[in-house]
């Protein structure tokens, strides 16, 4: 599973306890929250957007709300879940505004291995960029369970929570995301291993 989405059994009290501060006037106890699952939002908002600047606009504004409305949390215990479809919600209303329609992913510069020649990275700059425009083409619900499961290696059950979805219906969209992005790859010719979840390592 993936570490970041764990953390708060080892880092500082559970999330209603915080919460519970927070409401009782420590406001400054909000900032565990944001330690704790900004780093987890973040790759899960490039995941949907496919920008990394909007990404980081819209895990802020998903903190903004979250802490706006944290009375409304009903099942602190539950949180993250919460917080998770706050982020999620808002990824898609951005998606469905006017312009923009065409989303994209940054170009992402690579640090160079100086032990790789001109051809190995120009292979390895070719199958990224491959490997971009095809996760650019799949729907938001597609690309999202694809990264989650196989870049984040989130367990189904986990995804579930978070994104109040069924086990059987989150694994139907993972699988037909990575047929979809394999026949992609397979048209364009781009073959060989798969750099993906660099893709989605948090600044």
């Amino acid at each position: 599973m993936d570490a970041t989405l764990d953390r708060r059994r080892s880092d500082g009290p559970p999330d209603e306890e915080v919460i519970g501060r927070v409401l009782d006037g420590e406001k400054q106890q909000y900032e565990h929250l944001v330690s704790r699952y900004q780093q987890a939002l973040y790759r899960h908002a490039v995941s949907i957007v496919l920008d990394h600047d909007v990404a980081a606009d819209m895990v802020q504004d998903a903190f903004v709300r979250a802490y706006l409305n944290l009375r409304e949390c009903r099942d602190r215990a539950r949180f993250r879940a919460w917080l998770f479809r706050t982020l999620r919600n808002r990824c898609l209303d951005y998606l469905k505004e006017a312009g923009r329609r065409n989303v994209r992913l940054d170009d992402v510069e690579e640090p160079l291995d100086e032990a790789e020649g001109p051809g190995a990275v120009a292979e390895r700059n070719e199958l990224r960029t491959g490997i971009r425009r095809a996760l650019a083409q799949l729907p938001p619900a597609l690309r999202e369970a694809f990264v989650m499961h196989y870049v984040d290696g989130v367990p189904y059950e986990t995804m579930a929570e978070l994104l109040d979805a069924s086990v059987s219906a989150l694994k139907m969209r993972a699988l037909r995301a990575r047929e979809a992005l394999t026949s992609a790859l397979r048209q364009t010719n781009v073959t060989g291993g798969s750099p993906v979840s660099s893709l989605y390592q948090a600044r």
